[in-house]
């Protein structure tokens, strides 16, 4: 039991060090300095703040949105306890959100904001950081490792038929291993409606 937890913690602390790293750079190199451009007019880093959740939803309503990292980090970890995730997809899709839950958690507790700072300059996409790509990606990748449950679960992919040995060879009254009799009758009874 222990043990399933150790590729999650191990995944999820590679996430949180790699976000806190990133946003430890951003405010010494970027806070009060202008936009960094990186790839052209596509993507620059430029320092920001935010007390709401995920992109900047919400900011400015002291809503404690702390409270869903901590239900969102309990509630995996009592996933993976209770044996309830298979496959490595899944499992990866739920270490790369409790990750990010986990580094933006420890923004909101010290300093009750989280520092954003990539800003994908094509439409109007909010400025973001490395938990929330994370978390992005996680949930991403959970629903389509989702969607695909009912095939895999089944052995079987979309689009591939199975065939059962027993169901072809059910026999008049439904009795496996007989094989099928015709109908009673010449088949000159009429019509069956």
């Amino acid at each position: 039991m222990i043990r399933s937890l150790l590729p999650l913690f191990a995944i999820a602390s590679v996430v949180v060090s790699l976000d806190q790293w990133t946003k430890h750079w951003a405010t010494a190199h970027l806070a009060y300095h202008p936009a960094v451009q990186v790839i052209g007019e596509f993507l620059q880093l430029t320092y920001t703040r935010n007390s709401g959740v995920a992109f900047g939803l919400g900011a400015g309503t002291g809503f404690p949105y702390y409270l869903f990292s901590i239900a969102a980090a309990l509630m995996i970890v009592l996933m993976f306890l209770r044996g309830q995730v298979h496959g490595a997809g899944r499992k990866l899709a739920l270490a790369l959100i409790l990750g990010g839950a986990l580094g933006n958690l420890i923004d909101r507790l010290k300093t009750g904001e989280v520092v954003d700072f990539i800003q994908i300059l094509w439409g109007r996409f909010p400025v973001f950081n490395v938990a929330d790509t994370a978390v992005s990606v996680g949930v991403a990748l959970f629903a389509w490792t989702w969607t695909r449950r009912e095939y895999t679960e089944m052995g079987k992919m979309p689009g591939t038929a199975t065939h059962d040995p027993d169901a072809s060879s059910v026999g008049a009254g439904g009795e496996p291993g007989r094989a099928a009799r015709p109908l009673p009758g010449d088949g000159t009874d009429g019509s069956l409606s």
